[in-house]
């Protein structure tokens, strides 16, 4: 379990990285006042040619490879959830990276996301005590 942890905390880093780059990236776009499909193709192409979205998207792209690492290894109702650890992450990086206002309601959410995190993980523990070992085949094979 420790190394999906360790996985899970690099993949959200990773993640969240991601995103401030990518809304750095947008910060410096001339972005329209107004939302049309016109509009949208030319936000689209000035992003592909933006360094900071780029390396965004790559680093999410970077992201998407753990969480399928995850997935292969464990149950998505554990991986999953476990994903809002990035939650803390995020907000840590709007507020000292983008100097982001977070307020006192927000900071109380990422910690109800986390006590959900951290309940889905140690519901994880408790299943492998609780499943009742494997049963061996009633009926044995004949050979052929």
């Amino acid at each position: 379990m420790a190394k999906i942890i360790l996985i899970l905390i690099i993949a959200a880093i990773l993640e969240n990285i991601g995103v401030v780059f990518i809304k750095g990236g947008l910060n410096q776009l001339n972005l329209p006042s107004q939302v049309s499909p016109s509009a949208m193709v030319r936000v689209i192409q000035a992003g592909f040619t933006n360094h900071k979205i780029i390396l965004g998207v790559a680093l999410e792209a970077a992201f998407f490879a753990c969480f399928l690492y995850l997935l292969s290894q464990r149950d998505v109702s554990l991986v999953w959830p476990l994903t809002s650890i990035g939650f803390i992450v995020a907000t840590l990086a709007a507020k000292f990276i983008l100097d982001e206002r977070v307020s006192a309601v927000r900071w109380a959410g990422v910690i109800l996301i986390t006590l959900g995190a951290f309940l889905t993980s140690y519901s994880e523990s408790v299943k492998h005590k609780t499943d009742p070992p494997p049963q061996a085949a009633s009926t044995p094979l004949r050979a052929q």
